[in-house]
């Protein structure tokens, strides 16, 4: 077989952990097909056409339309190499072929896409998959590489704990880390703009390289999200409406997620919907890894004191300022209108939760702690009792041996930080979390991060602290990027 040219080899950016894994498998006498799947955008085609480069390879893609066209234009692909026609009667059929070909050398074959070819109702899916285990089970005498693709997480999962359970090696593909989505910003770029980008584009490579191109980031919103014919303008919806066959309520819920973290409670009450209601459309959010919940860092198992928010900065950004104004802008109205009077006043406050995510990733990988996360509680009895302050949240609690050994407070704002920051996490924000059970170690650290800065009392008070850190938002990009 020839080997698999692809066509965008030196385009290709990162991703080498999950090239070492895979060229791990693809080294190894694993006879096991490889599940691989992760969320539309990711990035899995490119990834598995990098993996597959120079190699002895066969792509195969599905598609939406009926099995049997779809293995007739499959017997096409064969019949160009293999010089005859196979007959493709099942899915079955097509893993007899596939073995059959990889039997003289060590081929790779991927399935783009595979949950297309599988039917609909379960008791048919069932069937298919329990005829394709059988055809596994002669596996030994050939020496296919097999990778089965999809962006339907819940249904590759499932693959996993179906009736090929045992015959599948699971890869899930996550979102670039702002760490590796450095690849993608020019080596120029500043601390402050390589987290300006990151909290538009997320970790998803197409997003990155659609954002990352010349001129401003302003300038790039305007042209490829901003504007109708921009290549970024439509494609949340694209992306969900893939998957989801009525996207109403999710629409309503991504949008309302969009300006921050919200309780199930909070969310019924924006919606007007009841919360038993709303909880399978969280669900299959959460499935689609679209949507995350969270808990305070300090929740024991179980804790139902949860918060939802959107696990990608993109879809957060598209469903706050783009997804309401889509209308206005097929009619008229003007992306840098739009940026000047929408975006613009608001782009501090979309920025913070990435920037906080940051400081918490700081707080590990500087060795501050060993767990990290986020608290919310109540404020002090006395303080509620008299409706002066009725919840405290902390943006940054790290842990070492279940103690708090770092509390950190964030700001992402033009002004530098002041001591009513440090005043308002020693008088209120410490003596709710000890209210509420949390021990502290006798060595703990107050860290403050800051895009702008400290005010000169901050950093008077830091000097004679040993306590008190200060981290500018270079140090802070500096030490996340950083080799390990």
């Amino acid at each position: 077989m020839d080997t698999f040219s692809f066509s965008a080899h030196d385009l290709f950016i990162d991703r080498s952990a999950d090239l070492a894994r895979l060229e791990d498998w693809w080294a190894s006498d694993d006879r096991k097909a490889l599940a691989l799947y992760g969320r539309r955008r990711v990035g899995k085609s490119w990834l598995l056409r990098e993996f597959a480069h120079a190699k002895p390879a066969f792509l195969l893609v599905a598609d939406r339309r009926a099995e049997a066209p779809q293995l007739d234009r499959f017997a096409e692909r064969f019949e160009g190499f293999l010089g005859i026609r196979p007959a493709l009667g099942s899915l079955a059929a097509l893993f007899e072929a596939l073995y059959a070909i990889s039997v003289e050398e060590k081929t790779l074959v991927v399935i783009d896409e595979f949950p297309y070819l599988l039917p609909a109702r379960e008791r048919d899916r069932v069937d298919v998959l329990t005829s394709i285990q059988a055809v596994m089970e002669e596996r030994d005498a050939s020496q296919l590489k097999l990778v089965l693709c999809g962006s339907y997480i819940a249904q590759m999962e499932r693959l996993l704990s179906g009736p090929l359970r045992g015959r599948l090696t699971s890869l899930s593909v996550e979102p670039l880390s702002f760490t590796n989505a450095q690849e993608f910003a020019p080596p120029a770029m500043d601390a402050i703009d390589r987290i300006e980008l990151f909290s538009v584009s997320g970790g998803m490579s197409l997003y990155l390289d659609e954002l990352a191109r010349g001129g401003t980031l302003r300038e790039r919103i305007c042209a490829r999200v901003l504007d109708p014919r921009g290549p970024l303008f439509n494609d949340p919806r694209e992306v969900l409406e893939e998957e989801l066959r009525a996207p109403g309520v999710y629409y309503s819920l991504l949008e309302e997620l969009s300006t921050g973290k919200k309780s199930l409670g909070e969310l019924g009450s924006a919606l007007g919907r009841k919360t038993t209601d709303l909880q399978g459309y969280l669900d299959t959010l959460r499935t689609m890894r679209i949507v995350q919940r969270a808990v305070p860092v300090t929740a024991l198992p179980g804790e139902r004191n949860h918060r939802y928010g959107l696990a990608d900065d993109f879809m957060r950004f598209w469903f706050r300022f783009v997804f309401p104004f889509q209308e206005e802008l097929k009619t008229g109205l003007a992306p840098r209108t739009l940026y000047a009077d929408e975006i613009a006043p608001q782009f501090g406050d979309h920025i913070s939760p990435t920037y906080e995510a940051l400081c918490r990733e700081w707080t590990l990988r500087t060795g501050a702690a060993t767990k990290v996360g986020e608290w919310w509680g109540n404020a002090l009895n006395e303080l509620r009792r008299d409706r002066i302050r009725t919840s405290e949240q902390v943006a940054v609690v790290g842990l070492r041996r279940s103690a708090v050994s770092l509390v950190g407070e964030c700001k992402w704002t033009s002004r530098p930080l002041g001591l009513d920051v440090l005043a308002d996490l020693e008088s209120y924000k410490i003596p709710a979390m000890r209210q509420a059970g949390l021990r502290f170690a006798g060595d703990h650290v107050i860290a403050l991060f800051s895009r702008s800065g400290f005010s000169e009392a901050v950093v008077e008070v830091a000097g004679r602290r040993e306590d008190v850190r200060l981290v500018p938002v270079s140090e802070l990009v500096a030490d996340v990027i950083a080799p390990a």
